[in-house]
């Protein structure tokens, strides 16, 4: 039994004046898995997630469930896809609850009463993002790995299927990189969705994304699992660099500049 694609995408490009962010992209997205994109800085990783996000114009067939995405309506789409940018609004003055029930707002709109399927929505967000006990704190006085979990609980409680985060780790210390990442990762397996991540780090792709998509001078390098990614001829033909691959005691291969 073949599973439709989360999006199967045919000749995406992506043009600014003088510049070719994308360049005729031709690949699908399995469903149900955390995909990581990669690549280095320039090659088109968050243009990619922004088309995917409908958030920037493009050329090209993107479908989206099986639904070509320009012809979904905005608030249908926003009940299946949610998009964090790497750099969220402020929340200044928000409570950790207040900012989670934001994700209600494609269910109920601006002017809908907040009912009680809301709420629980609310609760189950906060909890599957071990959030409860910061519910009522306001979101600025959280830590970073904290604040970034405060906002997957909002897309957790908008509900969405599909997930994209563009470089949700950026800003972290390396322990509340791999929380965040657990956590995504967690949420795909024991909810069904899908994940789609911009990273930067090749070995925290390799770690916790089943599926890896990467990029180079913005055309596609390279798609597969993480075992096909950690090979030195597959690292030097993305990144221009030679790289080893170690074996760590629990055989995650990890990649080190030669």
């Amino acid at each position: 039994m073949t599973t439709e694609p989360v999006f199967r995408i045919d000749g995406l490009s992506v043009e600014v004046p003088g510049r070719q962010l994308l360049d005729g992209l031709w690949l699908d997205l399995p469903a149900g898995q955390v995909i990581g994109l990669i690549g280095h800085n320039g090659s088109g990783k968050s243009t990619l997630l922004k088309s995917l996000a409908r958030q920037i114009p493009f050329t090209g067939d993107v479908a989206f469930e099986g639904r070509m995405l320009r012809d979904w309506p905005a608030r249908d789409l926003a009940r299946r896809l949610a998009f964090l940018p790497q750099h969220p609004p402020p929340a200044e003055g928000m409570t950790v609850r207040e900012l989670t029930a934001l994700g209600r707002y494609p269910w109920h709109g601006a002017l809908g009463r907040f009912s009680a399927p809301d709420r629980d929505a609310v609760t189950a967000a906060l909890e599957e993002c071990g959030l409860e006990p910061f519910a009522d704190r306001l979101v600025d006085t959280l830590s970073g790995g904290e604040r970034q979990r405060a906002w997957l609980s909002m897309m957790v409680a908008q509900q969405a299927g599909t997930l994209l985060l563009d470089e949700p780790i950026s800003a972290l210390d390396i322990a509340h990189a791999v929380d965040v990442l657990a956590l995504v990762r967690r949420m795909t397996r024991e909810q069904g969705r899908t994940a789609i991540i911009v990273l930067h780090e090749v070995n925290m792709a390799a770690r916790f994304c089943d599926h890896i998509v990467a990029l180079r001078g913005a055309k596609l390098a390279m798609q597969g699992t993480p075992r096909d990614l950690m090979q030195p001829g597959t690292l030097r033909d993305i990144y221009g660099l030679r790289m080893e691959i170690l074996q760590r005691e629990d055989g995650q291969p990890v990649a080190i500049p030669a």
